[in-house]
């Protein structure tokens, strides 16, 4: 609303206790240096806002201006963006989903131990399984993470909790995408799935050391954790899946394209899993 047609110009200077020649002159005063190219800022972080699809806070969009150029700090990234009522959607709460440990079939040694960090592909292996709701029933997702670059390099979409539709089908894609060529550990909780004869000898081929967590202790899994509460508070959290399939393609963007090829991950210096793989695969070679 236009105020001052409203009440009147002298009016309000009354109001507000100034003189209408000042109210003039701000009137005509030209925006500063500062303010203009807090305008153009303004532009580029709603435009990386929408490309993160609303994900992405203060920090990961400061680090994408500088990428593009911009020489900005995060408290006037975070300012501008507060003015503007711009906020991430993601949510910080998550309740992790706990595969069926109730089985009487051995498990493995925790080899793992908690030692998250790798310095070259194909050194450690980290995998979980969650649930996904649709209006038609639930899916269950499994991934496979190298932990050297933090990239999903399997991953299955099932209906059902088999171990053939999930570990087993997540672990034929992540060795067609990353060929084992070296003393690997995979490690992961102490699901049935994982647990299964038929998983436990495929491992056995590939000579890998098979690695589970303590009874009850998600922190011994904490990285393929942490990639689930990624995807439930900047994908399923927020979407109602109609169907199996846009659920099933949804999914695929998100790993795929967004997670592995454009997501910042503060880990890996704000770098993505594509560009960090590709700066130290030489340097660990």
């Amino acid at each position: 609303m236009d105020y001052h047609f409203k009440f009147g110009v002298e009016r309000m200077c009354k109001v507000f206790k100034i003189s209408k020649s000042g109210f003039y002159d701000w009137q005509k005063r030209k925006p500063s240096a500062r303010q203009l190219e807090n305008q153009q800022i303004s532009k580029e972080i709603n435009r990386v806002y929408k490309a993160s699809k609303s994900r992405y806070g203060s920090p990961k969009i400061t680090d994408q201006l500088r990428d593009n150029g911009w020489q900005v700090s995060r408290p006037r990234v975070a300012r501008i963006m507060r003015n503007e009522g711009i906020r991430s959607i993601v949510s910080k709460k998550y309740r992790g989903f706990t595969t069926d440990s109730k089985h009487s079939l051995p498990v493995a040694k925790n080899h793992l131990n908690r030692e998250f960090l790798a310095d070259r592909p194909g050194q450690k292996w980290v995998s979980d399984i969650t649930y996904i709701p649709t209006k038609k029933g639930w899916l269950y997702l499994t991934i496979i993470m190298d932990l050297f670059d933090r990239k999903i390099i399997g991953w299955a979409l099932s209906t059902q909790m088999t171990t053939n539709e999930t570990v087993l089908a997540a672990w034929k894609m992540a060795i067609v995408n990353r060929p084992i060529t070296e003393p690997l550990i995979f490690h992961s909780d102490r699901g049935v799935q994982y647990a299964s004869h038929t998983f436990k000898d495929k491992l056995s081929q590939y000579s890998v050391t098979q690695s589970m967590s303590r009874k009850g202790n998600c922190w011994d899994n904490a990285v393929a954790e942490n990639y689930f509460k990624i995807l439930k508070s900047e994908l399923v959290n927020h979407t109602q899946f109609q169907s199996i399939l846009q659920a099933k393609t949804e999914v695929f963007e998100f790993i795929e394209i967004w997670y592995n090829r454009k997501r910042k991950h503060s880990y890996l210096g704000y770098k993505t899993p594509e560009q960090y793989g590709k700066i130290n695969y030489l340097k660990s070679a």
